[in-house]
Order: structure tokens, then C-alpha cells, then sequence
């Protein structure tokens, strides 16, 4: 593995639990890297908590907090940036702008766009968040993170197996798409396309996992992209590691990040886990 990496987290924030940054910064942090997380909401705890309380950072605030890491050089040291759940529609263009800043001083640097703002066929995100992704965020990213139903609001395509998707995917028309949730017999599919393979990472299905388990295999997969890892070996690491994580923690209100550690940095076997090419061809991505 090479070096540790900087990378810049603009996701939400939360005092209690693991969604967002509070997975996202401890997972890149297990694999070794630098994570700034910058806040987009700061809640006492995701909104499966009764009483949860707290509220969406000001793009005024959001500006000033990005502004503040590019005066101290941060944004031309980062190599790469993640972004997740925007608390409103008006922090997209400024997250959009730290974007172009950061990859204006390293091309080389990579932007994942975690979409983070619907599941399980509704939207929750607020009104326009959702479109702000695709029309804002969407043209720049490099990878983009998607589950099943992400991927159909951003597509404008139905996705009902793992044809629909790459079909879906491809329709993104960027570098890599990365698709959780899609449907496949006898378990749970994770579908990534790239400009010229299609692979699928199946797992059984796990009933009552808890929240965050997108936020947390985005950073994953991205960490180890970032770090220079192969996009089979990436997808392949960030599946297993997520599945231990959901399957010491199903039927719990939070995920076991904490407990299970080791098994982001070090993913254990997995039997019944197959990594399938389903596609090997030209893409035109761009």
C-alpha cells in the first residue's frame, strides 16, 4: 500500500452513532489515512433515534469552513474528496466549487459522490437535494456511489436486476459507477462499472441491518481507491468489510464500527461471497 492520503469529507455530522462522517471519517482513518470531515448537518443522532434533534449547516457556514482549509493549504494537499447527505438544496454549488478548487491544483485528485439521499423507494433528503446531485455534483465526480433506488431517481431508469442496472450505471456516463442494493437471486448484489469491465460482488442478505451501512462502504471503497488499490481488489475489500460490520450488527439501531473494526482494515472470508465479471467492453464514460 502506498502512503497515507488526505481526504476531505463534506458529509453529515452526528454527536451519537455512525452515519456519515461519524462512519466514514473512522473507516478512512482504520485504512490509514487523513480525514478532514466538514459538516453538512449536525444532528444529536440519525433520525431513527426518537428526540433526535439539530439542524443543516448555512451554505454561509459551509463556504467559510471550505474557505478556512484552502487558506491553509489543505485543498491543494488533499487526494481526494468525499461527499455524502447535504442538509439542503444551496450547499451544492459550494461543495461543487471546493470540488473544482481541489482537483484545479492535482488533477490526479478523485471526487466520490456518495448520492445519500433516498432508499428503499423514497426520497429523504429535502426538496431539491436530490436534483442538486445530479445537476451540481454529478458532472464531477469520478466515482459515484449509488444504491438501487439512487440510481434509478438519477438515471431516470427503472432498475429491476442486474441488467437494468449496468444499464442504469452506464446511463451516469461517468468513470465508475458503484451501485449497493441491486437486486439478485438469494442475496445482496454491489455492482460496479467502470469504462471496461462490469463486476458484481454478492453477499447473503441480511434482515434489519442498521443505518449508515452506505455511508460507510462509499468510504471504504473510495479509501482504498484512493490508496491505489485495483477497482476489483477495492470493490472486493469494501464489500467484505462492510458485510462483517452489518452482520455483527443486524437487528441494532447503530452499526458495531467500533467492535468490528478490524475487519475494515483486515476484511475477513466470506464463503458464500462471489466477485463475477459480467461485462468486459469498450465504455464511453466521460
Amino acid at each position: 500500500m502506498s502512503s497515507p492520503k488526505n481526504i476531505l469529507s463534506i458529509q453529515s455530522e452526528v454527536v451519537t452513532g455512525h452515519v456519515g462522517n461519524a462512519a466514514a471519517r473512522f473507516a478512512l482513518q482504520r485504512l490509514g489515512h487523513e480525514a478532514w470531515g466538514v459538516p453538512t448537518v449536525m444532528l444529536s443522532s440519525h433520525a431513527g433515534h426518537a428526540g433526535f434533534a439539530g439542524e443543516a449547516t448555512s451554505p454561509a457556514l459551509l463556504r467559510k469552513l471550505l474557505e478556512a482549509l484552502s487558506t491553509q493549504g489543505r485543498l491543494a494537499i488533499a487526494d481526494g474528496v468525499l461527499t455524502g447527505y447535504l442538509g439542503s438544496a444551496e450547499q451544492a454549488p459550494v461543495v461543487a466549487e471546493a470540488v473544482a478548487r481541489t482537483k484545479a491544483f492535482d488533477r490526479t485528485t478523485l471526487y466520490c459522490m456518495d448520492p445519500a439521499f433516498g432508499d428503499d423507494g423514497r426520497v429523504y433528503a429535502r426538496p431539491g437535494v436530490a436534483e442538486a446531485m445530479r445537476d451540481t455534483l454529478l458532472p464531477l465526480a469520478d466515482i459515484v456511489t449509488p444504491n438501487a433506488f439512487e440510481l434509478s431517481v438519477l438515471s431516470g431508469l427503472p432498475i429491476a436486476d442486474t441488467g437494468s442496472a449496468v444499464a442504469a450505471a452506464e446511463a451516469l456516463k461517468r468513470p465508475i459507477v458503484v451501485v449497493t442494493s441491486v437486486p439478485v437471486p438469494d442475496g445482496l448484489g454491489t455492482l460496479l462499472v467502470a469504462a471496461d469491465t462490469a463486476l458484481l460482488a454478492t453477499t447473503p442478505k441480511l434482515e434489519q441491518p442498521p443505518r449508515g451501512a452506505g455511508d460507510l462502504i462509499a468510504a471504504l471503497l473510495f479509501g482504498h481507491m484512493v490508496a491505489g488499490r485495483s477497482v476489483g481488489e477495492a470493490l472486493e475489500r469494501a464489500v467484505l468489510s462492510t458485510y462483517r460490520v452489518l452482520e455483527a450488527s443486524a437487528g441494532q439501531p447503530e452499526m458495531a464500527l467500533i467492535a468490528e473494526q478490524e475487519a475494515l482494515s483486515a476484511p475477513p472470508r466470506l464463503e458464500s461471497f462471489r466477485l463475477d465479471t459480467l461485462a468486459v467492453g469498450a465504455r464511453a464514460h466521460g
